[in-house]
């Protein structure tokens, strides 16, 4: 399975607009970040987790050309506002994307993006047109791959991580639930929310994603949803072993 960070970046991506702060001003590429998305792929199958509100763009950028699924995390507009460019995927396969949401998830997609829901009328334009699964603990299959279901928190609300084989994708969250922290046990490869270096209300600051990763104990640990804040090169030096800062671009093999 191949790996492959489409965004790592926060809501506002950085750089954010109208900052002149050191990582926004940053020749970096790893400080460039898109919205969080990964894309998850092998010789049979490719899977995105949520269409971010840089889905076009990061699907060009990253050459996504075939998409069998799309598993969504949670609402928020990050992670959601690139739904309509489904249409291009379904150009493509002349089929509907199956997308797999949580019922709130789905309840939020009909109120942004009702056109594309209901019935529908011949207009002369096109919407996205997706096969809804609806999920919440169970485990399911994507495209006969198994995905475990994570219950995390984001502040007062459930947003699921997925873990998938030995890897495991946990964004846009401030604790772990005890029936993930099961699920999560032997895993290989975790991503993890760490927005910042200062705390903050809904998400991992570093220094909590830290401990939290020491806690699920990954042979790898990889943070993702990275504000401003955060500039690359220097605080990934400053990282525990077996700890890194993703970026946008980059690949994991497992």
């Amino acid at each position: 399975m191949k790996i492959t960070f489409l965004g790592s970046g926060t809501s506002s991506g950085v750089p954010s607009i109208g900052c002149r702060c050191a990582t926004c001003r940053s020749t970096d590429t790893r400080d460039k970040r898109l919205r969080p998305s990964i894309w998850l792929e092998d010789e049979k199958w490719s899977v995105i987790i949520d269409t971010s509100s840089d889905f076009r763009q990061q699907c060009l950028r990253a050459d996504v050309v075939r998409l069998d699924a799309v598993v969504y995390t949670h609402h928020h507009f990050d992670h959601i506002a690139g739904f309509d460019d489904l249409r291009a995927y379904n150009f493509l396969a002349r089929r509907p994307i199956p997308i797999y949401v949580m019922p709130e998830t789905l309840a939020n997609l009909k109120t942004v993006f009702s056109y594309a829901f209901g019935t529908r009328t011949n207009t002369g334009t096109s919407v996205p047109v997706v096969d809804v699964n609806q999920i919440l603990d169970e485990p399911f299959a994507v495209a006969g791959i198994e995905w475990i279901p994570l219950k995390l928190s984001h502040g007062k609300m459930r947003v699921n991580g997925y873990r998938v084989g030995s890897f495991a994708y946990c964004t846009d969250c401030n604790a772990v639930t005890p029936e993930a922290m099961e699920r999560l046990a032997g895993v290989d490869v975790l991503v993890l929310d760490a927005l910042r270096i200062s705390p903050h209300p809904t998400h991992f600051n570093l220094e909590e994603a830290i401990a939290m990763a020491q806690r699920i104990g990954a042979r790898e640990t990889y943070f993702t949803h990275i504000a401003h804040e955060i500039r690359h090169a220097e605080v990934e030096a400053l990282l525990p072993p077996r700890i890194y800062l993703a970026y946008d671009g980059l690949q994991l093999t497992l």
